[in-house]
């Protein structure tokens, strides 16, 4: 089977609030509809490891939108440094849950319009402040599927949502992290259980809080080659 080619480009949408959010687009070249991807950066922007995903998933057949979440307090295109996270921290926590449903309500809709995007065939991925956004649209859009990567501050902060999440979900988190404690690991899977609600909860016990990005002093290539075919897995069944 011959490699899937893709192409990518920048949009700009408008926010329900009147602002307005540039998101990178990556999608098969293939004149076909397929399937729809959003997926939420990392607290260091859209960068060069989250195109990179975004291309990955347009190779695996998806039409993926990475919206630039810190739209509101930074410039268009902004990258954060790995190593100073001092600097990332205003827009950081400027990234409020009503202002997240706003921008994946958007960049949703942008790909539920678009004439090559199967409209009921929508999903996510999310990687550490994305995992908790993506645990977020999953609470307030009709997606198929979605999965979060070490989302941290989902719990204790969100699990009073538990019980209105539309899709399975899938949790995938580092059990060498200490931002996310076992504590909270296992609060997230008891609140699904809770409200009955279908979910994977994956721990790759020899990895930390970033380890699937190969950028990140963190990266465990191992966890990361394994959580990749569980979350491929995962968006297709």
């Amino acid at each position: 089977m011959g490699q899937t080619e893709i192409a990518n480009a920048k949009v700009e949408l408008v926010v329900s609030d009147g602002t307005r959010m540039n998101a990178y687009v990556a999608r098969p070249r293939e004149t076909a509809t397929h399937a729809g991807m959003l997926l939420f950066q990392e607290a260091f922007g859209v960068n060069h490891h989250i195109r990179g995903v975004a291309d990955r998933l347009a190779a695996e057949g998806y039409v993926v939108i990475a919206p630039e979440l810190f739209h509101r307090t930074a410039p268009p295109g902004f990258e954060g440094s790995y190593t100073d996270f001092s600097a990332i921290m205003p827009h950081f926590q400027a990234v409020t849950a009503e202002n997240v449903e706003k921008d994946v309500r958007s960049a949703y809709e942008w790909l539920h319009s678009n004439s090559e995007v199967q409209p009921d065939n929508i999903a996510c991925v999310g990687f550490c402040m994305g995992g908790r956004v993506s645990f977020i649209a999953n609470c307030v859009l009709p997606l198929r599927a979605a999965v979060s990567f070490y989302g941290g501050g989902i719990a204790p902060g969100l699990l009073d949502r538990a019980a209105k999440l539309h899709a399975p979900m899938l949790l995938i988190w580092g059990g060498k992290d200490k931002n996310i404690t076992p504590e909270h690991r296992r609060a997230a899977s008891e609140a699904l259980t809770a409200a009955q609600k279908i979910y994977v909860s994956a721990e790759f016990s020899r990895a930390d809080h970033g380890f699937f990005c190969d950028e990140r002093a963190s990266y465990e290539p191992h966890s990361a080659r394994q959580a990749w075919a569980l979350t491929l897995e995962f968006l297709r069944s």
